[in-house]
């Protein structure tokens, strides 16, 4: 069995076809304007796409599901046979705070205060699998912020339904929802961004990173479309938030490594490679890592004499062409190669403009083993895959 925390945002997406650029605060204007949810339209594809493939799978779904128009009433209107249980009343106005209540009660499987009786709620077991939501990024940062708030790993899948949507924790539709929330396997920490709307409707994007959830591992879960500054100081802070004890870091040229090498407390050789080795024993709870540069405008040999029993090799493509090695960083050797992991990292942007990854190490079968299908990491936990060519 698999149970499914199910909310949704009955007015998300209202102002877009209306030329509102988001919903927030503009509510009666988009009603004024002529607006018609979208919400529990997307809400129930995305409910009938569960019931198919959960059958198929052989898999049954336990829904819990917050109270009249932000879950049950979709529910029961959608005429599917789930096995459906109520956790809020239904809200008179919904709100940011109906959201997050339900998901709160998702967590802790807490009945609603209807059933209760007036009695003290207690908790009934292990809460959810899922929670699945309809909305958008605001939906987004309110189903994370609560789960982050109540120390919850619980993963989350959006059903796109917003005007905006830049989190990477919503599927490409309604029906791809609900395939993978009926299918999933494994997870991975992705990021809640949200936008300034009032900047929006004015023609300016300022994305902020909200919160990290755990979202299922899945090809048409979407990435995230964080654009603007602090994208590389985004990336670099999640770099060095996982940099290992006693592990030795060879850093490559450019301008995204020098970021991470500032986060890691010491300024870089902008055209050559450093080599840092965290400290064995890490950092105090809460305390940003700290070590030791070895080496400074390296040479390969002088990165061999200080590699140590595990290296990662942190390098950034070069912009407009891609080349990953053999362009610049020659220092990056075979041998280097060889001896280290590699982590590549590079701008949103910088990928739009290269399209695929190149190597040229000077060493044929090596290149033949680089080639491939490769993680970027583009943010503070999120990657990429492109091709090395």
């Amino acid at each position: 069995m698999r149970r499914v925390g199910f909310v949704v945002n009955p007015i998300a997406g209202m102002g877009g076809r209306v030329g509102l650029k988001g919903t927030d605060g503009k509510v009666e204007e988009a009603r004024d304007r002529g607006a018609e949810p979208r919400a529990p339209g997307r809400a129930r594809d995305a409910l009938a796409s569960l019931a198919t493939h959960a059958a198929d799978a052989g898999e049954t779904i336990e829904l819990l599901a917050a109270g009249g128009e932000m879950g049950a009433s979709i529910v029961r209107d959608a005429g599917l046979d789930f096995e459906c249980e109520v956790v809020t009343d239904p809200p008179t106005e919904t709100s940011a705070a109906d959201t997050r209540e339900a998901v709160r009660r998702f967590v802790e499987h807490v009945p609603p205060a209807a059933e209760r009786n007036g009695r003290a709620a207690e908790p009934r077991d292990e809460g959810v699998d899922l929670v699945l939501f309809v909305g958008g990024d605001g939906t987004a940062v309110d189903v994370a912020e609560t789960l982050e708030d109540r120390e919850s790993d619980i993963p989350i899948l959006g059903v796109p339904a917003g005007v905006k949507i830049y989190s990477s924790v919503f599927a490409v539709s309604p029906r791809a929802a609900g395939r993978i929330a009926a299918t999933f396997d494994d997870t991975e920490s992705r990021e809640v961004n949200d936008i300034d709307e009032d900047a929006y409707r004015e023609g300016e994007v300022h994305t902020e990173l909200r919160a990290i959830a755990q979202v299922p591992i899945a090809e048409e879960v979407q990435s995230s479309k964080q654009l603007g500054g602090g994208t590389v100081e985004t990336l670099a802070a999640g770099v060095a938030s996982d940099v290992e004890p006693g592990t030795t870091y060879v850093l490559g040229p450019g301008s995204t490594v020098g970021a991470i090498e500032r986060e890691l407390g010491f300024e870089g050789t902008p055209l050559g490679v450093d080599v840092w080795r965290a400290d064995p024993a890490g950092p105090e709870a809460g305390e940003w890592p700290t070590g030791e540069v070895l080496a400074r405008d390296a040479s390969a040999d002088e990165i061999l004499d200080v590699l140590g029993e595990r290296a990662v090799i942190v390098v950034s493509p070069i912009g407009g062409q891609g080349f990953v090695f053999g362009r610049g960083n020659q220092q990056l050797s075979p041998d280097v190669l060889r001896r280290s992991e590699i982590e590549i990292v590079a701008s949103r942007r910088k990928l739009d403009d290269i399209g695929v990854l190149r190597v040229d190490t000077g060493d044929r079968d090596l290149d033949d083993e680089l080639r491939g299908w490769r993680k970027v990491r583009i943010g503070r936990v999120e990657r990429r895959l492109l091709k090395v060519v």
